[in-house]
């Protein structure tokens, strides 16, 4: 399932974002991987991304799969 969300930080490191879902306005996921396709450049706070669950809503499941 790919769901809307928006950027809140970027770990360049190990690339891994802080992500807030849309809709979500308490919730931040933490240690979100994030596909070494994109660029770093591109990674910037308050970007909208496409995330994707391999496992229904499984935050421990996803992976950042596109930037907006």
């Amino acid at each position: 399932m790919i769901h809307k969300a928006t950027l809140k930080a970027f770990d360049s490191g190990a690339y891994k974002a802080t992500i807030q879902i849309d809709g979500s306005l308490s919730t931040y996921l933490t240690g979100v991987p994030v596909s070494r396709g994109i660029a770093s450049a591109e990674l910037t706070p308050g970007r909208t991304l496409a995330v994707l669950f391999f496992s229904g809503g499984n935050p421990d499941d996803a992976m950042v799969v596109g930037v907006h």
